[in-house]
């Protein structure tokens, strides 16, 4: 996701999102976007999930499978989240339970038979 980009934006190992065409732009206090790819385990607005989903589906370090849950407690892929963004981002504004608030980003060791609750699809595990 973050590929596309223009040229002149970069984004740090902090999660950061800069313009290099600016004076200084490396300094943090000259972030255009902190925060603006990183994992959360809770979410609890529309940034943390955006962010969440800009960081990927694999955890850093480590690389293991993520999964996001719902506050109902549904399992999400990140391509449904993906899929399904407006519903989820309502959701979270209006702090609905209607089985599309993410409430967390978890990453699954063990669980071979999680399914995604929109899908149905497998949600791959770490340790098969």
């Amino acid at each position: 996701m973050m590929s596309n980009l223009p040229k002149h934006l970069f984004v740090s190992c902090d999660g950061s999102l800069y313009d290099t065409r600016l004076d200084n732009w490396a300094d943090p206090k000259n972030a255009v976007l902190t925060e603006y790819s990183r994992s959360y385990r809770e979410i609890t607005n529309c940034n943390q999930l955006k962010a969440t989903i800009r960081a990927g589906r694999f955890a850093w370090p480590g690389g293991y499978p993520m999964f996001f849950h719902t506050s109902d407690g549904g399992s999400l892929s990140f391509e449904s989240a993906r899929y399904e963004l407006s519903n989820i981002l309502h959701s979270i504004k209006t702090v609905s339970n209607d089985g599309w608030r993410v409430v967390g980003c978890e990453i699954n060791y063990e669980d071979n038979n999680l399914l995604c609750d929109h899908s149905g699809n497998s949600i791959e595990s770490a340790y098969n």
